[in-house]
């Protein structure tokens, strides 16, 4: 089967970069791209023909740090000092932890998720969570129907579930602190190689097993270089959640007497099979010592890459120093959203505008470069040069979004109309390895209408557990305050 995709637009790969195709045409045989240039061009040998009109299509997105969870940023992104405290678990917590979902609805949690990413124009993700509402982390059941579901909808998924050595928690003085259990990681450690193993044997293009431990701090390093052994053994990627933060350099350094990257180092995995999201506390950071001192080089040399979170950061406060340093250093650089929504778009917004804000330069705002680290970049940290370009030979993974909305304005060049004016709900075709996975907002065999209900659902059941978890008496309503108080009801 052969099908011929047309745009007013497209990004297309030549001459070792992207470049703007106008009056452009894709034409798909079987998994891969067959032609790429102008519709005038194109083989007229088809057997179908989608015309997107107005609209703009991009290499398949790739978001490796994706939020797979009914929610990761609403809550909590805006909780500073005793209340943000109050929303982790309590120590007392730790010791009666339990599943807030049942299985059952831990798996409709994933899959609502994984449409969620359909939905905006994601075709290629690396999966994130939150472990908070579980008794403790993932596990290679939950996982391995992820990865059924993951492979039925059509999205291409480098998966695996997350384990860990202990959990961040609060004293009842309010304090800070890491609880620890180091049977749960080494069974997590173990569950995530059945996980593996098994999901090998599958040889499916679009379910790839990878080692996707949690936060750096709440690991062991026994359980650090276990991980190393096994992904070397295995040729398999490991992504770390690591360089986060001060409460996380400055516990490693007081327990282990080496900084976060020391330690990575130091356990085997500095390797080019390691992404590390977010890779914001290194040398150069203010708050760390505001200069380089070899840490970019040290990852620049070791062939890693940094999974860049420009919206989350944002977020939460904390931005790399900077993007453009760290390009010119020559870091890998992919993107992740790390939160709802899963919007590439709003997210190379952000880092755009942060990147004119740190440099005091307009010309900084790089979008072609962001766009880049949306696709080829995500493609060299998963080690494939078949991914995150439209060129003959590459996979048909394809994201296009509509520009025929008049809330865009008038085009002037389609990409800046995109970023600066658009968001990733203007997705009109999610296609991966050939597949049309979505089509103008919706997807077949969804119900978009029970989805809705059972994120609200869901989304309010754990939403109401926060307050059983706290180091102090408080109500969901204290946790959870709206921005604006409401109205008394009479």
């Amino acid at each position: 089967m052969r099908t011929l995709v047309t745009a007013d637009y497209a990004v297309v790969f030549g001459d070792g970069a992207n470049r703007l195709q106008r009056d452009a045409a894709i034409v798909v045989e079987g998994t891969r791209i067959v032609f790429a240039g102008t519709s005038a061009a194109a083989p007229q040998d088809v057997t179908d023909h989608i015309d997107l009109g107005e609209a703009i299509m991009l290499p398949g997105l790739i978001d490796l740090d994706a939020l797979t969870d009914i929610d990761h940023l609403i809550l909590d992104s805006f909780a500073s000092g005793d209340r943000a405290r109050s929303l982790q678990w309590s120590a007392d917590y730790f010791d009666r932890r339990n599943h807030v979902f049942s299985a059952e609805e831990r798996r409709r949690v994933r899959e609502i998720g994984l449409i969620q990413l359909a939905l905006h124009g994601i075709t290629t993700y690396m999966p994130i969570a939150s472990e908070v509402h579980s008794a403790w982390a993932e596990d290679a059941d939950d996982f391995l129907a992820m990865a059924e579901f993951s492979r039925a909808l059509g999205l291409r998924g480098y998966l695996g579930p997350s384990y860990r050595s202990a959990v961040n928690v609060v004293t009842p003085e309010g304090e800070r602190a890491i609880a620890f259990d180091e049977a749960e990681g080494e069974a997590g450690l173990a569950d995530a190689i059945r996980f593996f193993d098994e999901v090998a044997t599958w040889h499916d293009e679009l379910v790839t097993p990878v080692f996707l431990p949690c936060r750096i701090e709440t690991l062991t390093p026994a359980l650090l270089a276990a991980t190393a052994r096994a992904a070397e053994q295995r040729s398999a990627l490991v992504r770390l959640h690591a360089l986060q933060g001060e409460f996380e350099r400055d516990y490693i350094l007081r327990t282990h007497g080496m900084t976060p990257l020391d330690l990575i180092d130091s356990a085997g995995l500095l390797t080019d099979r390691l992404l590390v999201p977010h890779g914001v506390f290194l040398d150069i950071n203010p708050r760390v010592h505001g200069e380089d001192r070899g840490d970019l080089a040290r990852i620049a040399d070791a062939g890693a890459a940094i999974v860049h979170c420009p919206l989350t950061n944002a977020r939460y406060g904390s931005e790399l120093e900077t993007f453009a340093r760290y390009r010119d250093a020559g870091i890998t650089i992919a993107l992740g959203t790390d939160s709802f929504p899963p919007d590439l778009i709003r997210g190379i917004d952000t880092g755009v505008s942060v990147a004119k804000v740190q440099n005091g330069d307009l010309a900084r705002g790089d979008i072609a470069a962001y766009v880049d680290a949306a696709t080829l970049g995500g493609a060299a940290a998963l080690n494939r040069d078949d991914l995150g370009r439209l060129a003959v030979g590459a996979q048909a993974d394809i994201s296009a979004f509509r520009l025929d909305d008049v809330r865009l304005g008038p085009i002037d060049d389609p990409l800046r109309n995109l970023i600066l004016a658009g968001s990733s709900r203007d997705a009109c075709l999610t296609m991966v390895a050939g597949r049309v996975v979505m089509r103008d907002g919706t997807i077949a065999g969804v119900d978009l209408e029970a989805v809705r209900r059972d994120s609200q659902r869901l989304f309010d059941k754990m939403r109401s557990a926060y307050a059983g978890r706290s180091y102090r008496e408080v109500s969901t309503q204290e946790l959870f305050p709206p921005v604006y108080a409401e109205v008394a009801q009479s």
